[in-house]
């Protein structure tokens, strides 16, 4: 099991990072190189840039997620894709499921047709001290829900 994060205008990383650090879980960010940072990470951290390119962190990120992985990502696209493979967390707290998605995609698909037609869509509000606590006990129940099937699985 590990934590992967879509690291592009991701607000948690440090979240992530930290709550992974304790429960002794690798974190993967997959970026673009445009966000290139020198900046130490912690060694359960791996860094992964790819090159600049429309979804090319998305690809990246489908092709080496795991069944017991849980991604972090706010890319709706993304999330879809991902669900049928793995966890899938908005930096939220809120999980992804095959119940939410297509809401959320046909909201992502209305306020990008408004875009377009030039009226201004409002977009994320700054992130706060009480969603960072939110989206922190949702990935801590996320992980210990994760632990307690495998080790269901193992037990029998």
């Amino acid at each position: 099991m590990r934590i992967v994060i879509d690291g592009d205008g991701s607000p948690i990383k440090s979240v992530a990072i930290d709550v992974a650090g304790r429960y002794r879980l690798p974190v993967l960010i997959v970026t673009s190189i445009a966000h290139f940072t020198h900046q130490a990470c912690p060694a359960h951290v791996q860094m992964l840039y790819v090159d600049k390119g429309a979804d090319l962190a998305d690809f990246k990120i489908m092709s080496l997620l795991e069944a017991t992985d849980i991604l972090i990502t706010q890319d709706y696209g993304l999330a879809s894709l991902a669900l049928t493979k793995a966890t899938v967390l908005h930096h939220s707290g809120k999980r992804y499921t095959l119940d939410n998605i297509d809401v959320l995609l046909a909201q992502r698909y209305l306020n990008q047709k408004m875009r377009q037609a030039g009226k201004r869509v409002k977009g994320p509000r700054p992130f706060t001290a009480e969603q960072q606590q939110t989206f922190k006990e949702s990935l801590i129940k996320t992980i210990e829900s994760h632990f307690q099937k495998l080790k269901e699985k193992s037990d029998t």
